[in-house]
């Protein structure tokens, strides 16, 4: 039994009080600093001693805490095969069971444990709090154990002694005995109680009962203590003797099931009942008690269940048939002594059916190695399913972990079994063989790969099997087995890719998704060149649909270290060249802008640094877009408008508009000021942000058309200053309607005659009575009065009725009276009563205002008359086309049925039309002889004649059809694009549905099936999207022309330029592609060039005259002092590209650690090259004087170095923490020293200082 102690609040005061009780008194006066004993400081824990030995005076504060009873305990009962619920037993602990374990342990908070015996009886072991424990029980037994159910029938008015206080006898009962009872309810006639649950809980839970209603019994209760042995006799075999007993006397007799360790029999009844009962009871007991005597035998436990039988019926066999009792010891009991007992001529048979029964099984051990067991049973059971087919008697049972199979049977079959099972097992042990490898747990993933592809493609390579622990077991231990040479080569493959990832490093970097096309370039131009730089590393974007900023690197530790740096620098750089900002400047002077040949808008281009992009010429829009860096765009900016203004006479000016009248000026999309601007020349008008509550409106443009759009704006705010009067009028909404009209018709009329605007409020609008009138004054009064007169009206209730046919009311009455609602809502609440069903009424009643009440009978009478007039239309449309007919939700027909104001309904599915072999495949109309409709064809149509017919016609255009398109093969996976896209934008497009041939078919044709007007769109959308393909192939051929051109390699460098400018340039002014050879090229000097033949020649003709010019360049190298190298190149390099570009050279600089650090190396023309050397001389003599000014102050400035110790500095170190008696100041211990790590270990680890190189501290 496992335990938990629990510390209460009443323990943990009273070892606090007990520690106080040890604390010092005496010594230091109070207001000075006490010093303690290092035991008092450090007190020690109690040692382990004998039980009668005593602590030492030290322990006497940890003595004193109470010792603390345990509150978790644990039970454990058995399930026999016969009553389980669930006996699966192919996946022990996955199943059914496993999952009821695991909710009972939720609800209850109690621990289950499961296992299964020999005999496939189900053993359970619950630990937990006592409440817990029994909960779980109860339902354990009530869910895992199969239920039967017995009845127990005492007087009624002993049921509440069964329930008890508060339900609270009943609730123990039930859970003593792991049953569910049911009690009649008083006033249910039945007296009988209902016990449902196991067999052994419903007779513990009778006698349990039956007990308590002989207490209240006040008729006869008589208690009797006979040795629990005897009572078999009494019972007799199969409980017949007693209920003989009870027939015959009439007495109830109870007695205690042989689970329930009780001697007490009860018998109650009628007094004379009662007595006979007892002494006939009484006279069995002696007679047996003198004529029986008893043997005991020593049986094996695992035989016991034999002897038993199931439900203990071998025992009650042998109780008739020999009048002996056989007591078996319990089943958690270690004993395997049976006794028998009866009359001694009677116990010799009786032993030879003990001992008969026991033999029937023979149970033996085959051992063989546990990993072998699986290949053993075969895979799906196939190897041990066909010893079991031939011998169903023999149960074969593997131990997970151990090396032995245990079969259990008649004795002939399990020795046919034991023979069969070890032939397998030398079979296999020459033919399979297993190694054990320790991989990481964090490599196990990458070693099974995507969907298991890694682990499936080693297994079927070398015919092996590889088990991979789970992440729940935190285990390295990856085990392989199969054929000996395959199981090694698998070894030795997942050791090699165990040791490839442990050099593996994942990095994660942040980069805004706005980014992430830029990084990756058009067709992943410039992502493939940061592959290229770094081959090794695998560089992963997130989806564009999930939103994310995580790109994900992974490689060589170093590599992706290095990619992250090249990144970072990257993004920075785009992030700095971002900024956007737009000018508006007028449409007739962009063409000066741009200037001829597109010399002024390149200039500022390339002076600026920026990115600017014009509207197109056929667009409306005067918007120019300068893109790149802050300081660059505003320079770009203040250039193109000052353009405008040589140009023109510009003029800007601000005028006060109240803001509560910018939207009204503005227009709907903004018509109204458009109309202005343009009006006025083209003037630019532009208000404040809304929100911003600014009332400055600013105009831009020449200086006579910015007074003339000033006039006309100051004239539109002035009138509609004067069309803004507003009144509010407050009206029930439920009014609100009617005032409105069918169709808006009532408030229309209100509108035409007085010109102001009415405005309802909206259902989301607080104040929902409050009508709003907007306009000129006197309309807006004029308006008001109206409906003022219109509500006053309405609030005058009158009562009225009307004559309605009685077949008519259930059309109003039903869908729960919908058109009464209906009406209701729109005739401001009118109340209409139909008469009560069966009433034979025609009367109708009408309630509410007068007008509203006239209204809503004129509209009674329109349906009605609308009813009268309805006919029934049917329509043969074959059945396979009816889903089609009505659309996705039905949202079809609900549009027919909403236009034509009529009903339609479909028949029930015919299951058998489907296989109409007359049906029409594109659904066009049939003649009469060949398409003749079935009751599943026709669809009813009801409405008025006229709109039947209208319906009819909708209907049967929406029928489908199919054309074919013929496409050429080679096109269908063009036409279907990435994923089905194409296929599925057409389909969406057209609503139709398009059937392309299955790619082994080859077939040209493409199905188009849909309604007549919808499927010709899309086959001629699919016709021109053929077209469209056909062309691209054209271009596809044209652009394909390929040239090679061979440099010599070290020119490639300069060729491609820095971060692929030069190449890039190329590739981008011949609009061409240029690939470069690879590392392990052969051929290290070829350069392919592809594009259209044209372009390719004049890109070769770029590249032959750039090699030309690089062939005349030179190298030299110049000695630089490394000290200055930092200052010549400047900051982030700034200096030295300044210098590059002047002098039209290439300086390389030696890296850090160079065994010559102050060689320069310089490459150019000759006159170039020879020019910078001198400059970078003459900055060398400059800068040296700096350096040597530098260091001979830093020497001067430098302060004396700190020798010697003392406390010159006059501070006390503190004196810390003191303790008396300490272990160190006893003779020959020696104190510890505290500036030891050795002692006193530090946590962390320095932080080594940066080193920084010529190019200035790293950026990232």
């Amino acid at each position: 039994m496992s335990s938990v102690a629990v510390l209460t609040p009443e323990s943990f005061a009273e070892h606090r009080s007990g520690l106080r009780d040890e604390e010092i008194t005496g010594g230091a006066p109070e207001d000075e600093a006490y010093i303690p004993t290092y035991l008092e400081a450090f007190p020690p824990l109690p040692e382990k001693g004998t039980p009668g030995e005593k602590s030492g005076e030290l322990t006497g504060a940890w003595n004193r805490i109470r010792p603390i009873k345990a509150s978790v305990i644990t039970q454990v009962f058995h399930v026999p095969l016969e009553e389980r619920r669930y006996k699966d037993n192919s996946q022990f602990g996955e199943g059914e069971e496993a999952k009821v374990c695991l909710d009972i342990m939720q609800k209850t908070g109690a621990h289950i444990e499961l296992s299964l015996a020999k005999d496939q009886g189900l053993s359970i072991m619950v630990t937990g709090k006592l409440d817990s424990v029994m909960k779980a029980r109860k339902e354990i037994v009530a869910r895992l154990q199969t239920q039967a159910s017995a009845t127990v029938a005492i007087p009624k008015e002993h049921h509440r002694f069964v329930i008890g206080k508060n339900g609270e006898k009943l609730q123990e009962l039930e859970l003593k005995t792991a049953t569910k009872i049911a009690i009649p309810r008083p006033d249910d006639p039945c007296a009988n109680i209902r016990i449902t649950g196991t067999k052994e809980g419903i007779e513990k839970a009778r006698h349990e009962i039956l007990l308590i209603s002989a207490e209240q019994d006040k008729r006869a209760v008589e208690r009797i203590s006979l040795e629990k042995a005897f009572h078999p006799f009494i019972a007799g075999a199969y409980n017949r003797l007693v209920q003989e007993l009870s027939l015959e006397t009439g007495a109830r007799i109870s007695i205690p099931p042989p689970s329930l360790p009780k001697d007490e029999i009860v018998i109650t009844g009628e007094k004379e009942a009662v007595a006979l009962a007892l002494a006939r009871i009484r006279a069995i007991y002696e007679e047996k008690k003198r004529k029986t005597t008893t043997i005991s035998v020593e049986v094996k436990k695992s035989q016991h269940k034999y002897i038993v039988g199931p439900k203990g019926n071998t025992l009650q066999e042998i109780m008739e048939s020999t009048g002996v009792s056989v007591e078996m010891p319990p089943l958690d009991s270690d004993s395997e002594t049976i006794i028998l007992r009866g009359e001694p001529d009677k116990l010799g048979p009786a032993l030879t059916q003990v001992y008969a029964k026991a033999k029937s099984v023979m149970v033996v051990e085959v051992m063989a190695p546990a990993w072998l067991h699986r290949f053993i049973i075969g895979k799906k059971g196939q190897n041990i399913s066909r010893i079991t087919q031939q011998l169903p008697k023999v149960h074969i049972e593997f131990t997970d972990g151990e090396e032995r199979i245990s079969l259990e049977g008649p004795t002939e079959e399990v020795e046919q079994a034991q023979a069969q099972i070890q032939e397998i097992i030398n079979d296999l042990l020459v033919k399979m063989d297993y190694t054990e490898v320790n991989i990481d747990q964090r490599f196990h993933r990458h070693l099974i790969g995507k969907n298991g592809a890694n682990i499936n493609r080693i297994k079927e390579q070398y015919k092996v099997s590889v088990r991979i622990p789970q992440d729940t077991e935190r285990s390295g231990l990856v085990r392989i087995e199969g054929d000996p040479q395959g199981v090694q080569l698998a070894r030795r493959e997942l050791i090699d890719m165990a040791q490839r990832m442990e050099n593996e490093r994942t990095k994660d970097l942040i980069v805004d998704q706005k980014f992430h096309r830029t990084i990756i370039g058009q067709k992943g131009e410039k992502i493939k060149e940061v592959r290229d730089k770094f081959p090794e590393v695998i560089i992963n974007f997130p989806d564009p649909s999930q939103k994310s900023d995580i790109v994900q690197l992974r490689g060589p530790k170093n590599e992706v270290e290095k990619c992250s740096k090249f990144l970072h620098k990257l993004i920075a750089d785009l992030i700095e060249n971002s900024f956007s900002i737009s000018v508006p400047i007028f449409k007739q002077f962009h063409k000066n802008i741009i200037g001829k040949g597109g010399a002024n808008i390149k200039k500022i281009r390339e002076e600026t640094n920026t990115k600017i992009d014009l509207p197109t010429e056929n667009s409306d829009s005067e918007m120019i877009v300068i893109t790149g860096r802050r300081a660059n765009c505003e320079a770009a900016r203040e250039r193109i408008l000052a353009i405008q203004r040589e140009l023109a006479n510009i003029q800007e000016m601000e005028v006060t508009i109240p803001a509560k009248l910018h939207n009204s000026l503005i227009g709907s999309k903004g018509c109204l000021v458009r109309s202005v601007m343009e009006e006025c020349g083209g003037v630019h008008i532009h208000f404040p942000s809304e929100g911003s509550g600014s009332d400055r409106v600013t105009i831009r443009g020449p200086a006579g058309e910015v007074e003339r759009a000033k006039k006309q704006l100051l004239q539109l705010a002035e009138e509609k200053q004067i069309n803004n009067f507003t009144v509010e009028l407050s009206a029930k909404p439920e009014y609100h309607k009617f005032l409105i009209g069918r169709g808006g018709a009532n408030i229309r009329r209100v509108r035409d005659r007085t010109g102001a605007r009415i405005i309802f409020p909206s259902p989301d609008d607080p104040e929902q009575e409050l009508i709003t009138i907007v306009g000129r004054e006197e309309a807006v009064r004029l308006a008001q009065k109206e409906l003022e007169a219109l509500v006053k009206s309405l609030d005058d209730v009158i009562e009225d009725s009307m004559v309605v046919d009685p077949r008519h009311h259930r059309h109003f009455v039903c869908r729960r009276g919908q058109v009464l609602r209906e009406m209701a809502e729109e005739y401001g609440g009118v109340a209409v009563s139909f008469p009560r069903t069966g009433a034979h009424s025609d009367r109708v009643t009408l309630k509410g205002a007068k007008d509203c009440v006239e209204a809503a009978k004129r509209r009674i009478q329109e349906i009605i008359e609308d009813l009268e007039a309805q006919v029934t239309v049917e329509c043969a449309i074959p059945q396979r086309y009816h889903r089609a007919i009505m659309g996705p939700k039905g949202s079809r027909i609900q549009q027919i049925t909403r236009e034509h104001e009529v009903q339609i309904k479909f028949p029930e599915r015919d299951e058998t039309a489907g296989a109409d072999p007359s049906a029409q495949e594109n659904g066009d109309a049939s003649p009469e002889a060949e398409f003749v409709p079935r009751k599943g064809d026709i669809i009813t149509i009801c409405g008025r004649s006229e709109k039947c017919e209208m319906a009819r016609a909708a209907l049967l255009a929406l029928v489908p059809v199919t054309v074919d398109v013929e496409v050429s093969y080679d096109l269908h996976r063009y036409i279907i694009g990435q994923k089905g896209s194409g296929i599925r934008k057409m389909m969406e497009e057209y609503e139709v549905n398009i059937w392309v041939p299955q790619p082994e078919q080859q077939s040209d044709v493409i199905k188009i099936t849909g309604q007549v007007a919808n499927a010709e769109r899309a086959r001629l959308g699919l016709l021109d999207r053929v077209r469209e393909l056909q062309a691209e192939q054209e271009d596809r051929a044209l652009r394909s022309f390929k040239l090679t051109l061979s440099v010599h390699p070290k020119y490639h460098p300069k060729i491609i330029g820095r971060k692929g400018a030069v190449i890039s340039q190329i590739r981008k002014d011949h609009d061409v592609n240029v690939q470069f050879p690879d590392k392990g090229d052969e051929q290290q000097d070829l350069i392919t060039i592809s594009g259209y033949e044209r372009n390719v020649e004049e890109a070769r003709a770029a590249i032959e005259k750039l090699v030309s010019a690089l062939e005349e360049m030179v190298s030299e190298d110049v000695r630089l002092d490394h000290r200055v190298h930092a200052r010549i190149i400047g900051a982030r390099g700034k200096a030295i590209r300044k210098l590059m570009e002047e002098f039209k050279v290439d300086i390389r600089f030696p890296q850090p650690g160079s065994d010559d650090p102050d060689r320069v190396t310089v490459t150019g023309l000759p006159e170039n090259v020879d020019n910078a050397i001198d400059h970078l001389l003459n900055l060398e003599e400059e800068y040296m004087m700096n350096v040597t000014e530098t260091e001979t102050m830093a020497a001067y400035m430098k302060p004396p170095s700190r020798g010697g110790g003392g406390d010159d500095d006059g501070r006390v170190s503190a004196k810390g923490f003191v303790v008396r008696d300490a272990p160190w100041n006893a003779p020959g211990n020696k104190a510890p020293d505290m500036s030891s790590a050795e002692d006193f270990p530090t946590f962390g680890a320095g932080v080594a200082p940066k080193q920084t190189s010529a190019w200035g501290p790293k950026k990232f």
